[in-house]
């Protein structure tokens, strides 16, 4: 899956593959879906009435999604700069805005897009 998505006037490329879990880990030596699973726990889920948004402040932990988003970009682009460095070259990087669209990104990046043929 890939989007564009506009940060602080610029366009920038996001791609979620299956190589985002293994990129992940090797940049940040933890596991992208515990993180996930911790980021799921502080956010209400995105419905067509309204966006995803953070629920519980002290559960959202800001480093691990800026760190997902960044493999998000990495992933699209892999000559972007080191995290903190690619980060710095926004003078506002409104993460919450599109939270719901990186979350379904990551997300792809580990879901089966086929159905099970078991009969229940």
């Amino acid at each position: 899956m890939e989007k564009v998505i506009e940060i602080d006037g610029r366009q920038i490329p996001f791609k979620s593959t299956g190589a985002y879990l293994i990129r992940y880990k090797q940049q940040f030596g933890r596991d992208a879906i515990q993180d996930l699973c911790k980021i799921d726990q502080a956010i209400k889920q995105e419905t067509k009435e309204s966006p995803a948004k953070v629920v519980d402040v002290d559960a959202f932990d800001m480093l691990i999604f800026y760190d997902m988003v960044w493999t998000l970009a990495k992933t699209a682009d892999p000559d972007i700069l080191p995290p903190m460095e690619w980060l710095d070259t926004f003078s506002t990087f409104p993460l919450t805005d599109h939270l719901g669209e990186w979350l379904e990104m990551i997300r792809s990046s580990f879901s089966t897009v086929v159905e099970s043929k078991k009969k229940p």
